[in-house]
């Protein structure tokens, strides 16, 4: 078997990721080949609704497959990567508007990439086992695939804490976060899958719905509000340096760790999207803002030569006192003009 199954079955088009080994990391191809699916059963009636799920406990899609990426960037192939990002997007968006029913089944690590092709669609199903995160800043990009919009969207100031901590939601957290919607026991999956092929109804996803238990984002809401409402990365900085408590002290350790140009950027991208007009299109416009200029300008390369290549865990990152300025901010931001995103 291939490392993408796509295909019909009864009233669902039926998409698993194998890649059990890998965590089921995305391809380039996959992405392709997913786009391609998306768009051969949008006009087909025989199918009602789409389901994406994954083989193996361990991960429904742990992130994009970005080996490639590092190879093609050190050798200055900047194109490589800026292809793959916008046709990534792409996929993402098409997710997001999609006019059938999406239907996801995220067990254990959904980061990344995986959140751009799990947590878009019209019922992401959790269960004990999901741990959703946005870790891009550690490798030296910011929440992407879409991801900042949800981010934006979070109530408080979750989308900052979330987006600069790389901090794990578990079933609860991510339906509170709003990354999901139905909590349902692992061991029912296949039985409900089945009811969907069967029938094309995603009415019998909320009658088999039970209440996730185990949450503490709700409970700590009103702390990270008070922590992570800064205007700058510095700002938030500063605050939990003086803060007490252990969470302060756990956040702050967690920062350390994530590129400060990717976390100070990931500050000003939530504070530009908030607002009346926060759309799918604007949050990827400015995502891609950042990707195009990811490996030329950012911190990406030297993230992910200390995390997966060399696997030293000491990236030398830009701004590493995590000063960072204002005019770096802009620079990584700015409008792409003629090479913006084109969806």
């Amino acid at each position: 078997m291939s490392d993408i199954d796509i295909r019909i079955e009864g009233r669902a088009g039926r998409i698993t990721l194998n890649r059990p080994k890998a965590l089921n990391a995305l391809t380039y191809d996959m992405c392709l080949a997913m786009e391609a699916a998306f768009d051969r059963w949008r006009e087909n009636d025989a199918v009602h609704l789409i389901i994406v799920d994954a083989v193996g406990e361990r991960a429904f899609c742990a992130g994009g497959d970005i080996a490639d990426l590092y190879q093609q960037g050190i050798e200055g192939n900047f194109a490589y990567g800026q292809k793959f990002w916008a046709d990534e997007y792409r996929l993402n968006h098409k997710i997001f508007t999609y006019p059938k029913p999406v239907v996801s089944f995220l067990q254990g690590f959904t980061m990344g990439g995986g959140v751009g092709v799990g947590c878009h669609g019209s019922h992401r199903i959790v269960g004990d086992s999901s741990q959703i995160a946005m870790p891009e800043c550690g490798i030296g990009l910011v929440p992407d695939v879409g991801g900042s919009l949800m981010l934006a969207l979070a109530p408080g100031r979750l989308g900052e804490y979330l987006g600069i901590t790389a901090a794990r939601m578990g079933p609860a957290d991510a339906i509170f976060a709003g990354f999901a919607d139905h909590y349902m026991p692992e061991r029912n999956w296949p039985d409900m899958i089945e009811q969907l092929a069967q029938t094309g109804d995603t009415d019998v996803i909320a009658k088999a719905a039970q209440t996730a238990s185990g949450g503490t984002l709700d409970s700590q809401l009103d702390e990270i509000n008070a922590l992570f409402a800064g205007e700058s990365l510095s700002d938030i900085l500063i605050t939990l340096r003086h803060a007490s408590g252990n969470f302060a002290k756990e956040a702050l350790k967690m920062i350390t760790r994530t590129s400060p140009l990717s976390a100070a950027c990931t500050v000003e991208m939530m504070h530009r999207l908030r607002g009346s007009a926060l759309s799918m299109e604007k949050a990827l416009d400015l995502e891609y803002r950042f990707t195009y200029r990811a490996s030329e300008h950012g911190d990406f390369l030297e993230g992910i030569r200390a995390a997966i290549i060399d696997k030293d865990r000491a990236p030398k990152w830009q701004y590493a006192d995590a000063d960072v300025p204002l005019a770096a901010v802009a620079k990584m931001l700015q409008p792409l003009g003629a090479q913006a995103l084109k969806l």
